[in-house]
């Protein structure tokens, strides 16, 4: 009973990264034995049921198949759990090996293989390519094979040749040699850049220049802002234009941005690379686990899908009280890790946090035209479902008016997002320039002893602040977000030290909150 073995390597994804796995394919022939397939390994019901895929996608490609025997497939290490399809395309390239004249297996460790079948032997699409991509670069594989519509997302990762596969044929020809196809063309930022094009812009905004400005501020130290206002008042409006004045991602922000999309499967054709900031609007139904992520292998919440760009909740104080409280860490640590009894996994969550809500649960508490029906009581209960200490983390708080008949009826809605995002971009070099060589990156992730040293403030300053800390009952992280917004405002006007002025909207942006906590 003749056996033959062949090793490839493929890729297991845990959380937002990769791990490598050797797939080991061993094949015993024998009349005499029953034709069975075992697949070891800790695999999940997909990679158990990939074993009939294979075998018809192998038949139906025109290789043989085995007549009698065993063939036993072993995905080491055997104590990483196997999820998904994307282990098709390697046991097939290694089924096939063991079976044909091919005698050069060594030649399949220089692959990274991914891919899952169809029955008639296509190749398709899989998740998490770009984190795979990094996995085989990493590995010191020289090539890695993927399915052809994931080729241009791996295409970002330096340093590794990729290859698109339409069909399993193509693949195997490809991987032994006999049939070599060209990798695809490395694509950088700058090439995916050139198709950004926003369809929203902030001058399609009239009136509310006071929030467009609290906006602005939140943006340029990164910010968290609450909007408070009656309906129809232009708050998801304003929200979904802020993506649009955020500053340009760098390269590392986009990889990291785009590995998470990719493993949770919100990327297309079209867009297989991000580099417009994420906006994520989650409904007020939302689990917690979908907020932050979770599952028996946990996936990423919308809390990390948001990275490094916006998570708007609108009508804030209808989530679900817990819900809401279980986003007190990503805000402060910027970062999200869920414990599961297998291990914990930690997911990237720094995002700007954008909420809005009305006054009171009709809406119309204190609008002069219209008469607002809930009552005192009513209308506390509903402000009291938000927190103190998670409106202590929100940075600014804001109201949005009604906008006059005058402002809507202009033509002109203001300054463009691009006006914007320069200056937002100018104040965010300043930042970047004083805190260089450090982990922070913008006013919001400054550390207690860069606090000491940038946002010192004179003895008038001081003075004001105790003065208002005294009267308004703020606590000691109001005092810290106020000092931050302060040198925020100070970037903005290009001022090297925080004066009164600076402190004084700083304090304005800080008032709402006990309001809303009556």
């Amino acid at each position: 009973m003749p056996a033959e073995l062949t090793r490839v390597f493929s890729a297991a994804l845990r959380g937002v990264d990769a791990l490598e796995v050797e797939i080991e394919v061993n094949e015993t022939t024998s009349s005499e034995i029953q034709t069975t397939t075992v697949i070891v390994g800790l695999p999940d019901a997909s990679v158990r049921e990939s074993r009939d895929r294979v075998w018809t996608a192998i038949a139906n490609s025109g290789y043989p198949v085995l007549a009698g025997g065993r063939t036993t497939i072993n995905l080491a290490p055997a104590d990483l759990k196997k999820e998904g399809p994307s282990f098709d395309l390697p046991i097939a390239i290694a089924m096939i090996a063991n079976r044909v004249d091919y005698e050069d297996r060594r030649q399949l460790d220089n692959y990274s293989i991914v891919g899952e079948l169809a029955l008639n032997g296509a190749v398709r699409p899989v998740k998490g390519i770009l984190s795979i991509a990094l996995c085989a670069r990493a590995a010191g594989r020289e090539e890695l094979i993927v399915p052809f519509e994931n080729a241009e997302e791996a295409s970002v990762v330096e340093g590794i040749r990729v290859v698109g596969v339409r069909n399993l044929r193509d693949a195997f020809e490809h991987a032994t040699g006999r049939a070599p196809l060209l990798p695809m063309p490395r694509k950088t930022l700058a090439d995916f850049l050139t198709e950004t094009l926003w369809d929203i812009d902030f001058a399609d905004v009239k009136g509310q220049q006071g929030v467009k400005r609290a906006i602005e501020v939140a943006v340029a130290g990164g910010h968290n802002i609450l909007m408070v206002g009656p309906p129809g008042t232009g708050k998801s409006m304003l929200a979904r234009r802020i993506s649009t004045i955020m500053p340009t991602m760098t390269e590392a922000e986009a990889v990291e941005t785009t590995k998470i999309h990719s493993i949770c499967g919100l990327l297309d054709s079209r867009h297989q690379f991000l580099v417009q900031r994420p906006y994520r609007s989650p409904h007020h139904t939302i689990s917690d686990a979908g907020l932050l992520g979770g599952g028996s292998n946990p996936l990423p919440g919308e809390v990390s899908v948001a990275h490094n760009g916006v998570l708007f909740l609108d009508e804030l104080p209808e989530f679900n009280r817990s819900t809401l409280e279980v986003m007190r860490q990503p805000l402060e640590d910027g970062k999200v890790t869920i414990s599961r009894a297998a291990g914990s996994m930690t997911f990237p969550a720094r995002f700007m946090l954008v909420a809005a809500m009305n006054p009171c649960p009709c809406g119309y508490y204190g609008d002069p035209k219209r008469e607002c029906r809930c009552g005192t009581g009513n209308v506390l209960r509903y402000r009291q479902r938000i927190s103190g200490p998670l409106l202590d983390r929100i940075d600014i708080h804001v109201e949005v008016p009604l906008v006059e008949y005058r402002e809507l009826s202009k033509s002109d809605g203001g300054e463009s997002s691009l006006l914007i995002r320069s200056r937002i971009e100018a104040a965010r070099g300043i930042q970047q320039l004083r805190v260089r060589g450090s982990n922070a990156s913008c006013n919001t992730s400054l550390s207690p002893k860069q606090m000491k040293e940038h946002c010192r403030i004179d003895e008038e300053s001081s003075m004001l602040l105790e003065s208002t800390m005294s009267q308004m009952n703020f606590s000691a992280r109001a005092y810290d977000r106020i000092l931050r917004v302060a040198r925020t405002i100070a970037d903005l006007a290009g001022a090297k030290d925080i004066t009164a002025d600076h402190l004084l909207e700083a304090i304005g942006y800080r008032t709402l909150d006990r309001n809303l906590l009556g």
